[in-house]
């Protein structure tokens, strides 16, 4: 088969593992497409975590008589494990598939490279990398999540020409100015739905008081992270609505913990509390963490070197005085830049996390 055709058939893949975004988390998304005689019959997609894979969906729409005429694509291998669903690698076996292509190996420990040896065992031909780039972006939070034990990390932000995140809170003169425009903030909410958590410092819950929610898109709502060490926010915050779960960073855990608010004790003088924090997120099945601010917050993201995706809007206006933003890393790499109404959307990625 033509290479070009190959390709076109994985991206199809890929197309259909997006629509599980931020919904199978934190499994990868995965799509899969049967094809016979050059044409796919069928398709299938993870739709939410503990559903049926992307394999089973595509596989249980043909009949068993043409399935051993067809080729099996898939972006990511096939598991060959007990999970919350049978082996893929088994169905695959069974239905007496005799030729599947992949785009990228599965770092899951149990997982791992078994699948291609249990279908090769089994005398499927096995063809890898197709489409590997693509396959990776796509799951970049799962990699990230299982290769550095930790959440995947985005740096958002939005600062105006002049480079200022925000206005001086102590100042007399302080209020709360909006830097991007609505269509931005849209894209922000868009953003919300998509990841796992989004985190705040402490400045800015009690100035802002955000909701963190999805309202301007109405996806999924994240979990709530705050860094609040004296437990400062009064209860009357949106952070401590019983709207969505919300993890409080503190240094007492004073507090009992309720049914959508988790109280948990971090060692703040610690010079690596960032990754403790990170490390406890992930136990708790978050895969990806947006953090939003402030510049403090977000700078000791940038210093401590755990961030993979930086994205930032810029405004045209000028405000000569207020609290500067984030100084963004020298290993950030642009890889976009485009205009959002009469604002600026850049986005960076970490070169040391690829």
């Amino acid at each position: 088969m033509p290479e070009s055709l190959q390709n076109l058939f994985m991206h199809r893949c890929i197309q259909l593992a997006q629509l599980g975004h931020g919904m199978v988390a934190p499994n990868p998304m995965v799509g899969c497409v049967l094809v016979y005689e050059d044409k796919i019959i069928s398709e299938g997609f993870h739709q939410y975590f503990g559903g049926a894979h992307a394999e089973v969906n595509a596989i249980k729409n043909i009949s068993d008589s043409i399935l051993s005429e067809c080729t099996l694509y898939v972006n990511l291998e096939p598991c060959s494990h007990f999970g919350k669903t049978p082996p893929c690698a088994d169905l695959i076996i069974a239905k007496k598939i005799k030729k599947v292509v992949i785009g990228s190996l599965d770092p899951y420990s149990e997982v791992a490279g078994k699948g291609i040896e249990k279908l090769r065992a089994a005398g499927v031909e096995v063809i890898l990398d197709v489409c590997r780039d693509h396959c990776l972006e796509l799951n970049k939070r799962f990699f990230i999540s299982i290769e550095k034990k930790r959440p995947f990390v985005i740096l958002k932000y939005a600062q105006t020409a002049d480079e200022y995140i925000g206005l001086d809170p102590t100042s007399s003169e302080f209020i709360s100015r909006q830097i991007s425009n609505e269509y931005a903030q849209i894209i922000t909410h868009r953003w919300r739905s998509e990841e796992s958590a989004i985190l705040v410092g402490n400045t800015t819950a009690m100035i802002d008081n955000p909701q963190l929610n999805t309202r301007l898109y109405g996806g999924k709502n994240p979990v709530r992270v705050v860094f609040d060490r004296n437990l400062t926010i009064p209860t009357t915050h949106h952070l401590l609505a019983p709207t969505q779960r919300t993890i409080i960073f503190n240094a007492s855990e004073s507090t009992a913990s309720t049914s959508n608010i988790q109280y948990q004790k971090i060692n703040f003088d610690n010079p690596y509390f960032l990754t403790q924090m990170l490390e406890v997120l992930l136990s708790h099945g978050i895969q990806s963490l947006m953090v939003e601010g402030g510049a403090k917050t977000l700078q000791s993201f940038f210093d401590s070197n755990l961030w993979d995706e930086a994205r930032v809007f810029t405004s045209t206006k000028i405000w000569g005085k207020g609290v500067k933003a984030p100084k963004i890393s020298s290993n950030a790499r642009m890889i976009s830049k485009k205009k959002i109404a009469l604002d600026t959307l850049t986005i960076y990625k970490n070169t040391d996390t690829k």
